[in-house]
């Protein structure tokens, strides 16, 4: 089966495009930094190309992939920017109906925890979406114009719902990622909020073997969370990386304030 893969120079997408190299599926990367970039996997193939620009003819150019592992959107993290349904939602939307009318079959598309909008507790992929923030938004209407879409053409979909992440590789604002930089620059306390908001976190390993597992698996349309199922607080789990890692560092709590972009207390359901 041919894979391809956006977003593969991206946090998750890198450690998606590791597990995707231990399957015997043939993998296809468009990306717009250079085929260099990608020189230390073996057996894959990459297209310097940008999903902005809107070529008709991009999937028999590909190869005719059978599935689509869709990773890629910018302007993030800044979930407050109209940028993210002005500009990119309607280039993602016509870069995908493209492929599907070409002849995609298949499309595992990663959506946001932030579709549920101020739904607070657990979240149940089945419970109506009202977003409240630019990026929620802009992901919930691009899986809205899918279901549309598939009125007209024959795919199938998995709409995957990512809650929180860490690990290697994470932007430099993630909080996880800021305590390490504070570690090594040998400061003596981390200035972080009173840190008992309630999240879902998972470490990106797992995250991308779920996306590969269940995206290998499409049977059908569906909504899913790729997420622990499992509370935590912001404090608790900060508290533990420390202790995990024995780094010498205090924490400095009440510093920054709650985010005013989502509820207090969600996480995932399965």
């Amino acid at each position: 089966m041919k894979i391809l893969l956006t977003g593969a120079s991206g946090f998750i997408g890198k450690h998606v495009l590791i597990e995707l190299l231990k399957t015997p599926h043939e993998i296809i990367i468009i990306s717009r930094k250079p085929a260099s970039e990608f020189n230390k996997y073996k057996n894959v193939k990459v297209f310097n190309f940008d999903i902005n620009n809107q070529d008709k003819n991009i999937y028999k150019k590909l190869g005719k992939p059978d599935h689509l592992i869709h990773l890629a959107w910018e302007g993030l993290p800044n979930y407050n920017s109209p940028f993210h349904f002005e500009t990119v939602l309607p280039n993602q939307f016509m870069f995908l109906k493209n492929l599907i009318k070409e002849g995609l079959g298949s499309l595992f598309i990663t959506g946001t925890c932030f579709e549920y909008g101020n739904l607070s507790g657990s979240l149940l992929p089945s419970l109506n979406t009202n977003p409240t923030n630019p990026y929620g938004f802009a992901k919930d209407a691009l899986r809205r114009e899918l279901e549309f879409l598939k009125l007209k053409f024959d795919f199938e979909f998995i709409w995957a719902r990512l809650f929180y992440i860490y690990g290697k590789g994470q932007s430099e604002k993630s909080i996880y990622t800021s305590l390490i930089n504070a570690v090594k620059n040998g400061d003596s306390v981390f200035n972080m909020s009173n840190g008992d908001q309630l999240r879902d976190y998972l470490p990106v390993e797992k995250v991308a073997k779920s996306i590969v597992e269940k995206s290998l698996n499409i049977k059908n349309t569906k909504i899913i969370n790729i997420c622990s199922g499992k509370p935590i607080s912001v404090r608790n789990l900060v508290e533990k990386w420390i202790s995990e890692n024995k780094w010498n560092i205090e924490l400095n709590l009440g510093f920054y304030p709650y985010p005013d972009y989502e509820p207090f207390a969600f996480w995932g359901s399965n």
